[in-house]
């Protein structure tokens, strides 16, 4: 579903609030920081974060002492405008993960918050290969461990909290559509010259950092 305007800019407000308190934020830095420590310093850390919707990425780094230069990209040009006036120092590039505009190893790291559990197995071994492409050291994955606890949870959360009607709907169908361990397992095996670890993180999320050797 394509939205854009005052509805979709309700909804990314709350979504970065629902980042912020159920530790989406955390999560995300914890794997940034976990690749990081592979990167010589001094330099820039340069980040594509994918799917980027509202761009929390820059608010979930800004603890971090790195010099860190982030890339937004997102299909919607809705958010793409939302995310470069939210944050002006912010690069935002319109465009589809099923078709990087970037080159081999053009970024450091690449992040995927709350983005893959919208796609089939089988885009999922693409964009997989698509994001290792250009990454130089590997991938951040933060996103939702399926429960049914997660589903009512959020579900209660949402109805009761939430003002955006996008985010009432899409809510309790992202955690039906979120990950268990093997999935998880099955997926980041499949990629060849790389290792992975996958944690449990709160609340109810995943968080899976691949490396390339």
């Amino acid at each position: 579903m394509s939205v854009d305007g005052d509805f979709l800019e309700q909804a990314l407000r709350e979504l970065t609030r629902i980042n912020l308190w159920l530790g989406g934020h955390a999560t995300s830095l914890k794997g940034i920081r976990t690749l990081a420590k592979y990167i010589p310093l001094p330099k820039i850390l340069t980040i594509l974060d994918v799917g980027a919707g509202g761009a929390d990425i820059v608010d979930a780094t800004s603890s971090m002492r790195a010099n860190v230069q982030i890339t937004s990209l997102d299909l919607n040009q809705g958010a793409c405008d939302y995310a470069a006036r939210m944050h002006p120092s912010l690069q935002v590039v319109n465009g589809s993960v099923f078709a990087i505009p970037f080159n081999h190893q053009s970024f450091d790291i690449v992040h995927a918050s709350l983005f893959l559990h919208h796609f089939t197995e089988s885009e999922l071994h693409e964009i997989l290969r698509s994001l290792m492409n250009v990454s130089k050291y590997g991938i951040v994955i933060n996103d939702l461990r399926r429960s049914v606890f997660a589903y009512l949870g959020i579900t209660f959360l949402t109805q009761l909290f939430s003002r955006s009607s996008m985010v009432k709907h899409d809510g309790p169908l992202s955690v039906r559509r979120g990950f268990t361990k093997k999935e998880l397992q099955r997926l980041c095996a499949s990629l060849s010259s790389a290792s992975f670890t996958i944690h449990r993180r709160w609340a109810f999320r995943w968080l899976v950092c691949i490396k390339k050797h």
